[in-house]
């Protein structure tokens, strides 16, 4: 079967690429990397945003914004260089990548899928495994740094007339919820409004790197160093399974487990408890949390400013213990590392490097991204560059009162994941 038979063979196929770039020429030459970009430049979001039938929602229509909307978020645009010693002393000596400011612009994918939308959500068939990166165009940074770039959007039509927006955004130029703010301002712009000034300060904070030899945080792996092709194989095959815990199938779980237990503590410690149980070789004593804080925020529309902390269930087996106590581990006992993880003079992975790892979605604001009016009908995310410990995303769905959950595992443990969630508190309700 030749190449373009095997695109035809697949539900989403057809994939056609176009560029856009700012409306008018950056005067900022660089952007410079801060240290907590650079703790998260192995990692990659990908997140689908899910819409029914919307009229008049063309191609065209939705690239027209996107060059004013590149003018306010104009590193977007650029792409990763490595410093010139004779134009940067201070820069390559430190071996600091930066963002060349050079409106080289974002790539547009446009792709088909063969199945209804409604078909392609459904929790209980094979296409919730990879259904994210289906949905989002599956490059990474390098190994042509020069030629890279930091955004992917893919606008996939179904058969039913719905229609996905996919994002593939490189983690070092923000975290989640600047990437959130940054689609939404794009929404705001399509749908006539003035959405106000961006806020972007190149990053030229002093650089309090740990000497060398200072022993990783234990919320992370040291790796490397990675060159410039910017990924680093997990040492097995991982796959993003998403499914949808209904309100119904929430509030049962904290009536059987903690009625004060909020939701993303008892969803983690449910699905940690899950996964010590599939590993029988292995105890999952130590896990790390993600979490986004809006209220702490500095501003800047383009920042990583997640924090990152693990925690240690020492005097617990996980596969055994009440998922009441997992949670309150979760809620109260997370040792803050955010600054060391920043400070760690190596290269690192975050999600899933050291240990399973929870990232809280909560506050952040995925359903902002409106089309003509009309909110997204369903948003997942996923990610790409996770280490084979594993990572599970938890965000709120579209109503507010579920949950949206993405686990990127090992393949070989996604059944067995399947099989428990089927039969626990989590998904009898939904």
């Amino acid at each position: 079967m030749g190449l373009e038979e095997a695109e035809e063979k697949k539900a989403v196929h057809g994939h056609r690429l176009s560029t856009v770039v700012p409306s008018s020429v950056t005067e900022v030459e660089n952007y410079a990397l801060g240290d907590a970009d650079m703790a998260f430049r192995l990692h990659y979001l990908r997140g689908a945003y899910y819409y029914g039938a919307v009229r008049g929602v063309t191609t065209k229509v939705l690239k027209d914004p996107m060059f004013p909307w590149l003018d306010a978020y104009y590193p977007v645009a650029g792409r990763v260089r490595r410093p010139d010693a004779d134009a940067d002393a201070a820069a390559a000596a430190a071996d600091r990548p930066y963002v060349k400011c050079n409106d080289c612009g974002v790539r547009i994918v446009e792709a088909q899928c063969d199945r209804a939308l409604e078909d392609w959500l459904r929790d209980d068939d094979d296409a919730a495994v990879d259904r994210v990166r289906q949905m989002c165009y599956d490059k990474v940074l390098g190994p042509e740094l020069f030629f890279s770039p930091l955004l992917y959007i893919q606008i996939t039509k179904f058969k039913c007339g719905g229609m996905a927006l996919g994002f593939s955004w490189a983690h070092l130029i923000g975290d989640v919820a600047s990437a959130t703010t940054c689609f939404n301002h794009w929404a705001k712009i399509l749908a006539g409004e003035n959405p106000g000034d961006v806020v972007v300060n190149p990053k030229n904070e002093p650089q309090h790197r740990a000497p060398p030899g200072t022993p990783a945080p234990r919320s992370v792996k040291p790796v490397g160093p990675v060159e410039d092709y910017w990924l680093v194989p997990s040492g097995a095959d991982m796959a993003c399974y998403s499914f949808h815990v209904t309100e119904a199938a929430l509030e049962k779980l904290q009536q059987e487990e903690d009625p004060t237990g909020r939701p993303f503590e008892l969803i983690s410690a449910l699905l940690w408890q899950t996964v010590a149980k599939i590993r029988v070789t292995k105890e999952v004593k130590t896990v790390t949390v993600v979490r986004t804080d809006v209220a702490a925020r500095s501003g800047n529309s383009l920042a990583n400013e997640q924090k990152v902390g693990y925690v240690d269930a020492t005097g617990y087996s996980p596969a055994k213990a009440d998922m009441s106590d997992l949670a309150a581990l979760l809620a109260d006992s997370v040792v803050d590392e955010t600054a060391a993880v920043a400070a760690f003079p190596g290269d690192v992975v975050v999600y899933g490097g050291a240990n399973l790892t929870f990232v809280d979605m909560e506050q952040v604001d995925l359903y902002g991204l409106e089309l003509n009016g009309r909110r997204p009908a369903h948003v997942e995310y996923g990610m790409d560059g996770v280490g084979e410990e594993g990572a599970v995303l938890v965000q709120p769905d579209a109503g507010g009162q579920g949950r949206v959950v993405t686990a990127v595992l090992p393949r070989d443990e996604v059944g067995a994941l399947r099989a428990a969630l089927g039969a626990s508190l989590l998904l009898q309700a939904a």
